[in-house]
């Protein structure tokens, strides 16, 4: 493959990469013209530790960075080791400098900082991989925080997906891993991803949209969008007074109630993905704060997971059947919703899955960790033939870290039974959802065509059975094995025809004399019968082998 000056030190990058964590298997078929030779670019691999992972992902850039912190939620894709060196990657990255954000802000929104704020601390809150965020203040006093996005990202993800996409593409047609993963597909989802975050208008009004599903939660905020100081590269917002997760001391946890915080929290989100159909899709510890009211709030919505009906129901099914341990009704939906590809092997996957459940339930329903299941059964799934939708993968990933969220609030938090506990009112309003003004409508609408054209249509059967036009069409699985089947009826048939034919042939020549006998009898009537019976034992003889083979192709 011909490759630019850039994409070739791109691909030289990632290349290093794979080879310096053990996946040299796949740098041999990344179709670069020359096998790649790290001793000859006089690369050593050095200390190839989870925290030197992290180190080489931040010095390649804000894709790769974005990556890492995709990778720091996946346990079913790294050891807990690199998950937690990457952890650093979610907001502790590289801050660039305030003047480059002075003249962001200020080509996005019309005007200089000192306009449109009271204040503006030069110094960030926190530094992620596509931009950062600053403390500020509106001219009303309000207080609010603003984000930047980093100059200059756009066109260097565009140009780091072309290279991406080059390799994803190579290994999918030349490596069992990329059949096996599509790299392609999980690349493009993820490139859509990075562009809708990039999109600061779109993230705004997910924080709309999001706070208004979850009004009902008292104990739970979302930060609200100024909408006149937002654009697609400046995203201003309400400042929440409070701290992470992750930073409440064990003193701090006596004056929280945080079994009821956490069981308010685990609710919203199954509402989110189970009935609103758009859900906070990454609540890791950073994006967690409790406020200063003892409230929790969600920030950084500009990654979402979106969840259509029909997979609305599907997840639910497969979440209780995973907090109730019932491994066989898990694989049947996860076979349900999944693409088959050609090494499906559908007893291994039912038999490992149900192992796994089974296992997992044994231990105990409390101990079962709902994310870490959903993922392990993905994984299964993988390695034995189908392709699960990556809302399945997401939902896993979102899960588990609400269970770290769970078990920092309350260690006694056990999410099975919050599920059990709130399927009900989850159905409920899912069947509320679903018996809308606009659906009832639509049914009565689909009812009275029924009605109305139902008396053209029966005239039109009726007058095709009058004249004879009714055709049955009959749809074969395998018309093959059909038509061997009836072909060898159709032999075993004719055979006992021609043997009785025989047999009748030789009792009417039975009275005609002739000079040829045989045992005192007529020779040509003896023959008769000697053939009839040799052929009605290689019959018989012929369907007793045929059944024996039949039986043992069936156990």
């Amino acid at each position: 493959m011909k490759l630019s000056v850039n994409h070739l030190k791109r691909y030289k990058e990632i290349a290093f990469l794979l080879w310096k964590y053990g996946r040299s298997d796949l740098v041999k078929n990344m179709g670069m013209d020359e096998p790649y030779d790290p001793e000859k670019e006089g690369k050593k691999i050095g200390n190839a530790t989870p925290d030197q992972l992290a180190d080489d992902l931040e010095a390649m850039g804000p894709t790769y960075i974005k990556i890492g912190q995709v990778l720091a939620g996946r346990p079913d894709l790294l050891p807990h080791a690199y998950q937690e060196a990457l952890t650093r990657l979610q907001d502790k990255v590289t801050p660039f400098p305030y003047e480059e954000v002075e003249k962001i802000v200020m080509n996005e929104l019309g005007v200089r900082i000192s306009k449109a704020f009271s204040r503006f601390d030069p110094a960030p809150l926190a530094a992620a991989s596509l931009g950062q965020v600053h403390a500020a203040a509106l001219r009303d006093g309000r207080e609010v925080v603003v984000k930047v996005q980093r100059p200059g990202i756009r066109a260097q993800i565009a140009e780091d997906f072309e290279v991406l996409a080059e390799i994803a593409g190579f290994l999918d047609e030349h490596t069992s891993a990329g059949s096996r993963y599509r790299f392609q597909t999980v690349l493009e989802e993820f490139r859509l991803t990075i562009q809708q975050e990039l999109n600061y208008e779109n993230e705004a009004q997910n924080l709309v949209t999001v706070g208004k599903n979850l009004q009902e939660f008292s104990l739970i905020t979302v930060p609200q969008p100024v909408l006149d100081y937002s654009t697609r590269s400046v995203l201003t917002m309400d400042c929440v007074q409070g701290r992470k997760i992750t930073a409440i001391s064990p003193l701090a946890r006596l004056d929280i109630d945080g079994a009821v915080l956490v069981e308010e929290l685990f609710k919203a989100y199954l509402k989110q993905v189970l009935v609103d159909g758009i859900f906070h899709a990454d609540p890791h510890p950073g994006n967690v704060f409790l406020t200063s009211d003892n409230r929790i709030a969600l920030l950084d919505l500009g990654m979402v997971g979106h969840t259509a009906p029909g997979m609305q129901e599907n997840l639910l099914k497969l979440l209780l059947a995973v907090s109730e341990g019932k491994g066989e009704e898990a694989a049947e939906i996860v076979i349900r919703i999944s693409e088959k590809l050609s090494a499906f092997d559908p007893a291994e996957l039912r038999r490992k899955i149900s192992q796994l459940i089974l296992m997992r339930r044994d231990q105990g329903l409390e101990s079962i960790k709902a994310g870490q299941a959903l993922l392990d059964v993905s994984t299964i799934a993988r390695d034995n033939g189908l392709f699960v939708p990556s809302e399945l993968t997401l939902l896993g990933k979102t899960l588990l870290q609400l269970d770290e969220i769970g078990r920092i609030l309350d260690p006694a938090f056990d999410p099975n039974a919050s599920i059990r506990r709130n399927v009900t009112d989850l159905m409920a309003r899912r069947m509320k959802k679903d018996i809308s003004q606009g659906s009832i409508f639509s049914s009565l609408l689909e009812l009275k065509d029924f009605t109305t054209q139902l008396p053209g249509r029966l005239n039109r059967v009726l007058d095709a059975v009058t004249n004879a036009e009714v055709e049955v069409k009959v749809k074969s699985v395998d018309a093959r094995i059909i038509l061997d089947g009836m072909q060898k009826i159709a032999n075993r048939i004719t055979t006992g025809l021609v043997l009785a034919a025989l047999i009748v042939g030789a009792a009417l020549m039975m009275r005609i004399e002739t000079p040829f006998s045989l045992f005192g009898y007529p020779g040509i009537a003896i023959l008769c019968f000697l053939a009839a019976a040799a052929g009605g034992f290689w019959l018989v003889i012929n369907i007793f082998i045929q059944d024996r083979r039949s039986k043992k192709k069936c156990s």
